[in-house]
């Protein structure tokens, strides 16, 4: 049976929209999705982030949460026909607020797989409040526990699997420890490429404020250098057939270049095409 990644709805962030894309639109109040995935069709059913704790969480940056009940992690497994105990590993693209509010939720003997420059990174006090302290500390107490953590160390490694056919890659943006989660389909390779990538719209497709041929806008949030942004962001769209953010829908990408949109889950159908053009400045 085919790999195939699932999409899980976890709610709704309002937040400005030049936190999406650098000086976009400043002082603008956008509304965006947070998903997390299921990757199903494996030797084990595997989640890659779990979203925000709860709707309070997100007033500590400023930001609005719309969580509701349906978008408890748990219903969106049961539409699978899973429940959380099902679930053999929980990998993190990274450790912000909206990516690692529900490990608690898991058993012990589910493990969390994290980059462990990312565990270094969430504990140094550089990001802070994205790394709030009832997730992190849920984490510390993981390593206490046999097998509940596996640390990764990708900078070092290079590509490590977790089950045939999915593996993992330093990200090389967004924050220092960021990782992508690569799955193998039956269409080409898909990316979960995280916060790497916020908006396909106005990063990649009209890129704005940029007048370079082929040139990404970087996202308004991270700590790598600009330089280090774009070029991660040019390496998603050099190496996969489909890539996932968080915050946006996936994306079908052929020959650099977003060709078109999917729905719920990849591979699929695609819900709307892009014409295959240059990137244009708007």
């Amino acid at each position: 049976m085919a790999l195939q990644i699932h999409i899980l709805d976890y709610g709704d962030i309002e937040l400005e929209t030049s936190f999406l894309v650098l000086g976009h639109e400043c002082g603008r109040v956008r509304r965006v999705p947070v998903y997390g995935f299921l990757i199903t069709g494996g030797e084990y059913p595997i989640v890659v982030d779990t979203g925000y704790r709860d709707n309070a969480i997100m007033e500590s940056l400023g930001m609005r949460g719309l969580q509701y009940h349906d978008n408890m992690i748990e219903n969106q497994l049961a539409r699978h026909g899973l429940r959380v105990g099902d679930i053999r590993y929980v990998l993190h693209t990274h450790l912000h607020i909206d990516h690692a509010g529900k490990d608690d939720k898991f058993p012990m003997n589910t493990t969390v797989v994290i980059n462990r420059r990312e565990m270094e990174f969430s504990v140094s006090g550089i990001m802070f409040p994205q790394y709030p302290k009832p997730d992190i500390k849920h984490l510390i107490d993981r390593i206490y526990e046999p097998e509940a953590m596996r640390f990764l160390d990708l900078d070092i490694t290079g590509a490590e699997e977790i089950i045939p056919g999915v593996w993992c890659e330093r990200a090389g943006a967004h924050t220092e420890g960021s990782m992508n989660v690569i799955v193998e389909t039956a269409e080409g390779l898909a990316c979960i490429c995280g916060d790497v990538i916020y908006d396909f719209n106005d990063q990649i497709v009209n890129h704005v404020y940029t007048n370079n041929w082929m040139e990404p806008r970087v996202t308004g949030n991270h700590s790598e250098s600009k330089r280090a942004e774009k070029g991660a962001i040019k390496k998603l769209l050099n190496n996969y057939t489909f890539l996932l953010p968080i915050h946006d829908r996936p994306a079908k990408i052929e020959r650099q270049r977003v060709v078109g949109r999917l729905g719920m889950s990849v591979p699929g159908p695609m819900t709307e095409t892009v014409p295959n053009r240059p990137w244009f400045p708007v």
